[in-house]
């Protein structure tokens, strides 16, 4: 290879720790970044080139977007490191390598656009900024995900994204790969995701440092996404309060003196059960276990929450308002049903929806000293996963966005425990002084202990 600019590049290749991570990964789904200034796009790019050059006739597609954002972040980078090597053409936006390998780019701005590709087969698709790409337009390119004929070689088709928080497609980026929620024919084994921020990024903290001032100048919300990675932060996040790192902690042994008592969201889509106890101080509340099953009728759902509470004394149970109304074809409601398999206690919560929210920001921002007030233990892992993407609803701006639905059924059965509670966040009552002259009570009685409590506290 004679001297040209892509041997030069290859030459002055430096990766830092995670960038090297993602170009040695042969994993089938690998998504990179998470943060600004993390380099996403320089990784994406080499990697493309490295395939290219070492696997003959591979068949690679690189998108964004919109064809601006393409324009700008790849085809005219490319066309800088690839002159002499690979030939470009502009009519098909594709590079075309001696070895038959091939760089096409595109854009799929619209889900609409994503029919372009039907029928077409690549061994490595690219979706930078997936983000903010829907998943329907993921679903579709998978279809093309797939031996083109082209190599002679074994090759395992795979797809890349990089990413940062927020965007259309935050929910199911952060499903894939941060969650790791699979469904049905989605291999755990197949995805991996690397993290990288402006602190690995060698070349702008050292060149550019007043980039990593911009991002830290960010308002608190967007910073912990852009700066910091946070996946549970991104505008139009409607608890913003939520912080994993405080709200969620290792399950502890709930006293016997605490209070304790249950709150149910019911669907046949979804049962949504939370167990919650607090001290008799009200000095803090603890989620302490979850149920959350789909396609279970009343019956089957009561027998569940019977089992799951094992034997448990609850005070109560505040369940959704419609299961107390009585159907016409039958005379039963749906809490006499539940009671008919021993699920008791069951009341009907408070579904002010606006107020209700409003009440569970007041206990998500308390504190009590360095703890949060409401805490969460890390085995209810519905709630911690669905209550951070509760996003704005985009008509009702003060409620909660209804979609997607599944994110919705352990908020909701929290919202129902939340009100049904006498009480606000409260610091932990002061204990009493000891009357330190020993007669107080003898000789005044209990109606001016207040004003003597002030006395001595002087």
């Amino acid at each position: 290879m004679r001297n040209t600019p892509l041997l030069r590049y290859l030459r002055a290749l430096s990766p830092y720790e995670p960038q090297e991570k993602f170009f040695r990964s042969d994993k089938r789904r690998i998504a990179y970044g998470g943060a600004r200034g993390g380099g996403k796009s320089f990784a994406m790019r080499t990697k493309l080139i490295l395939l290219a050059l070492n696997f003959p006739g591979i068949q690679i597609l690189l998108l964004r977007r919109s064809y601006p954002q393409l324009r700008e972040n790849h085809i005219n980078p490319l066309r800088r490191i690839l002159f002499g090597s690979a030939v470009y053409r502009e009519s098909t936006k594709e590079f075309t390598f001696p070895n038959s390998s091939r760089i096409k780019l595109g854009y799929m701005d619209t889900e609409a656009d994503a029919l372009q590709y039907q029928g077409q087969a690549y061994e490595v698709i690219g979706m930078e900024e997936a983000t903010q790409f829907t998943e329907r337009q993921y679903q579709a390119l998978t279809e093309c995900c797939r031996l083109s004929g082209m190599m002679k070689e074994k090759f395992v088709p795979r797809m890349y994204f990089t990413c940062n928080p927020g965007g259309v497609g935050h929910g199911w980026i952060k499903r894939l790969f941060i969650d790791r929620e699979y469904r049905e024919g989605e291999d755990p084994a197949d995805y991996e995701f690397i993290p990288s921020t402006v602190f690995d990024n060698k070349y702008l903290m050292e060149n550019n440092p007043e980039y990593l001032k911009n991002l830290q100048s960010l308002p608190e919300l967007r910073k912990k996404a852009m700066l910091y990675g946070d996946w549970d932060a991104f505008e139009g996040q409607y608890f913003p309060e939520f912080d994993r790192s405080i709200h969620v902690v290792q399950p502890y042994g709930i006293p016997e003196d605490w209070v304790k008592f249950a709150c149910l969201d019911y669907g046949l889509d979804m049962t949504a059960c939370l167990w919650l106890a607090y001290p008799r101080d009200h000095s803090r509340i603890a989620v302490y276990r979850e149920l959350y099953e789909p396609d279970l009728i009343l019956s089957e759902a009561a027998q569940r929450i019977a089992r799951a509470g094992n034997g448990e004394k609850l005070r109560y149970i505040t369940a959704s308002p419609d299961l107390a109304g009585r159907r016409q074809d039958s005379g039963k409601s749906g809490f006499d049903i539940m009671r008919s398999q021993g699920l008791n206690g069951l009341v009907a919560a408070n579904n002010e929806r606006i107020p209700g929210w409003r009440r569970l920001r007041e206990y998500l921002a308390a504190r009590n000293g360095d703890r949060a007030y409401l805490e969460i233990f890390s085995c209810c892992k519905n709630l911690i996963r669905t209550l951070p993407r509760l996003s704005f609803d985009p008509v009702c701006t003060e409620d909660v966005c209804g979609t997607p639905h599944e994110y919705t059924h352990a908020p909701d059965a929290l919202r129902y425990a939340l009100t049904s509670l006498p009480f606000l966040p409260a610091a932990p009552a002061p204990e009493k002084k000891e009357d330190p002259l020993g007669f107080y009570e003898a000789f005044f009685g209990k109606k001016r202990e207040q004003s003597y409590m002030r006395f001595i506290s002087e």
